[in-house]
């Protein structure tokens, strides 16, 4: 099955601590049906000092979401909607069900 979710795309956060929340997809890992959204689901590490990091401190990092927790931002309204494929001009594309837009990528 086609992944409806690509790198790059605007995605609203449906389920979880970040519920609500939107950004980009900065890696998708199909193994295991997860993405990295950029500024969502930040992990918070407290790390001793080291030889490599001296100071110590707070590490902040994003972890990955299951892809049935986000959905694509449709790109009318920026709102949650589902993906459609369809066939135009003989290519496969991604369509907004929402709005019927074309989606790039």
């Amino acid at each position: 099955m086609a992944m409806k979710i690509r790198k790059g795309d605007k995605v609203v956060v449906l389920a979880g601590k970040d519920k609500g929340k939107s950004g980009e997809v900065t890696k998708v890992i199909p193994k295991d049906d997860r993405v990295m959204v950029s500024g969502v689901n930040v992990q918070v590490r407290h790390r001793k000092p080291t030889q490599e990091n001296p100071q110590g401190g707070l590490e902040r990092r994003e972890a990955p979401l299951h892809i049935s927790n986000v959905a694509l931002a449709d790109p009318k309204d920026g709102s949650a909607t589902r993906v459609r494929f369809e066939t135009r001009d003989g290519k496969k594309v991604r369509i907004a069900a929402k709005s019927g837009e074309l989606i790039n990528g």
